[in-house]
């Protein structure tokens, strides 16, 4: 039984409820100047949580060298009007990774974090693409300048599942 959905929960990511193919490309390193792209597919479903004010992403990553799990987290904060996304590892299930905070304006939701990579400080951004009529995608760009330039170190576009 699915339990109701309060009426004034946002919407915002609503064109990501469902299932999905995704289709993933990645830098093997990362902020090392790699140019070298992996590409993997992944499976996807999200269902809405939280009367609406939240939702869960079950994914299935099929890297090359072997699949794992992992799920994403996201919340709404009524009084900022911000989201959190939290990511579970399967591979490293006893710890959630620092949450990026944001919001979408004109369908393009921009998260950031302050998180450390290889014990050195960086700046997260996930950007959410969410343009009516077109397939969701999702970007990962990390900055080792406080912000002053970004590498896009990942990239998922969704598919409707068949």
């Amino acid at each position: 039984m699915a339990l109701p959905l309060d009426p004034a929960a946002p919407r915002d990511f609503d064109f990501i409820i469902g299932d999905w193919q995704v289709r993933h490309r990645r830098l093997h390193s990362r902020l090392t100047g790699c140019t070298d792209w992996e590409t993997f597919d992944g499976w996807s479903s999200t269902v809405k949580t939280l009367g609406g004010f939240g939702n869960l992403e079950d994914n299935l990553l099929a890297f090359p060298d072997g699949a794992f799990r992992a799920i994403a987290v996201r919340s709404y904060c009524r009084e900022a009007g911000t989201w959190s996304i939290w990511w579970l590892d399967g591979r490293n299930p006893t710890a959630l990774d620092v949450p990026v905070t944001g919001r979408f304006a004109d369908n393009v939701g921009l998260f950031y974090a302050e998180d450390v990579l290889n014990g050195q400080p960086i700046r997260v951004r996930f950007t959410w693409l969410a343009q009516p009529g077109a397939n969701p995608r999702w970007e990962q760009a990390f900055s080792n300048d406080g912000g002053e330039s970004w590498e896009t170190n990942w990239t998922m576009e969704f598919v409707p599942a068949a």
